[in-house]
């Protein structure tokens, strides 16, 4: 009878949503623990997130990789050091150091329109896997508005508020920060990417900012994050405006048209 079935040998009701999710759900249990697998895939997602994290990003390949896209780069050092100063001190990855004001001297003549900064963040892998690829959407439709661009400015140990001194620096309306964001145990290639108007060192704040996150293989896509800024960056221009008072409403009138076939059922 089904009622004399031992319950550890009854079928798990969680276990067929794991196709949906990389979320830790259905693990089982050997007695009162997690068996072996769990175990050492959770040991795994850890180090994959303190690799992404302690890593170090190789910004002369990373540097060549943009060049081969036709625009200048700029590597810029923050104040922060090392990578335990910036772990540690995160306003020093906000500020550019005196060699990075010395290399941008040149330029203060130049006035742009748009400047993008490439920062490492916490994930030296997430900018290393996505960068270039989402660049390569974006720069052809930046140009193809006639935007003018500052030089590509690579970060080290960079906060997002460092976009806002460069964004100054060059007198640009529009900056555009990529930045390796925190790693999770199920995603530890994700990058963020924040956008501000008329950003300034010292002034701009969170609430200045649109950020659009989770861009990895299993996460939003390029060509749905492309679609996102495109939209910011025209919302922006008719509103003289970034952040809070902006909203991002292209979830339903662009983003559908941009899905895989696959869906997710909890939107169904």
């Amino acid at each position: 009878m089904a009622n004399d079935i031992p319950p550890d040998t009854l079928p798990d009701p969680w276990h067929s949503l794991t196709q949906f999710t990389p979320a830790r759900i259905a693990l089982g249990h050997a007695g009162m623990s997690l068996p072996t697998r769990a175990c050492l895939e959770f040991q795994l997602a850890h180090a994959l997130a303190r690799d992404a994290v302690n890593i170090p990003l190789d910004f002369i390949s990373l540097a060549h990789k943009i060049s081969a896209l036709g625009h200048q780069i700029l590597t810029l050092p923050t104040q922060a050091e090392n990578q335990a100063m910036y772990l540690q001190r995160p306003d020093l990855g906000r500020v550019l150091s005196r060699a990075a004001i010395g290399s941008l001297q040149p330029y203060s003549d130049i006035k742009t329109d748009v400047v993008i900064t490439v920062v490492d963040g916490l994930s030296s892998k997430a900018i290393e896997q996505h960068a270039v690829a989402f660049l390569e959407g974006l720069l052809p439709e930046l140009q193809s508005q006639d935007y003018k661009l500052a030089p590509i400015c690579l970060v080290k140990h960079g906060r997002v508020a460092i976009g806002d001194a460069i964004a100054e620096h060059f007198a640009a309306r529009l900056c555009i920060v990529l930045i390796g964001e925190r790693p999770g145990l199920s995603s530890p290639d994700s990058m963020g990417i924040y956008f501000t108007y008329q950003a300034k060192a010292g002034i701009s704040t969170d609430a200045n900012r649109n950020c659009i996150s989770n861009i990895h293989l299993n996460g939003l896509s390029y060509q749905q994050a492309l679609a996102k800024v495109l939209f910011l960056i025209q919302e922006a221009e008719k509103l003289q405006l970034s952040g809070v008072n902006l909203k991002d409403s292209t979830t339903d009138a662009v983003l559908n048209n941009l899905q895989n076939a696959q869906t997710n059922f909890l939107l169904d």
